[in-house]
């Protein structure tokens, strides 16, 4: 079936593990993600479906969802405070000869991108709201975009603080499911 893109802008808190798991829960409690509904459609708005929470526990949404995971947020587990430490080389190695050491150190985590790719990206280490939008969905940087989904691996999240003016506003992640 292949691999199935998500992606959600929650607000900016300090602790970004604490800000995944809110989301997190949030989406959970929603009923935001596979098997509870077939195929998300992104972005989430206030207008999105939300047939509320079908399993008892998040845990429980992820056995069930079985080798596809929940092609959402519920699959990332944990914020890394640095870029993934594999290239995307080493990574698809691992996923051929079954290193489980290195498998286990980047599936399941967010994963911030580092500045020079932002700047690359976005012009700037200070994405807004909008430039994100303009750049990774409205094509204002094709190439650019195209490199940056070609380098989210399945299984992952990467994310970007987002600024309003000097300040951070909100925290975007995006990601790719399993299968």
């Amino acid at each position: 079936m292949g691999a199935a893109p998500y992606w959600y802008y929650t607000n900016y808190q300090p602790d970004l593990n604490a800000a995944l798991q809110a989301l997190r829960e949030s989406e959970f409690q929603a009923g935001r993600y596979y098997p509870a509904i077939l195929f998300l459609d992104f972005p989430i708005t206030e207008s999105s479906p939300a047939p509320e929470a079908q399993h008892q526990s998040i845990e429980a949404a992820i056995e069930a969802s079985d080798a596809s995971g929940t092609r959402s947020i519920l699959d990332i587990l944990r914020v890394s405070e640095i870029p993934c430490p594999f290239s995307r080389e080493e990574f698809k190695a691992a996923m051929l000869g079954g290193n489980f050491k290195i498998l286990e150190e980047v599936f399941n985590t967010a994963f911030p991108i580092p500045s020079e790719e932002l700047v690359a990206l976005f012009g700037t280490e200070y994405p807004t709201h909008e430039t994100i939008d303009e750049v990774i969905f409205d094509n204002a940087n094709p190439e650019a975009s195209g490199d940056f989904w070609e380098s989210i691996d399945r299984g992952t999240a990467r994310y970007i603080i987002v600024y309003e003016v000097d300040r951070p506003k909100e925290i975007f992640f995006i990601g790719y499911s399993f299968d």
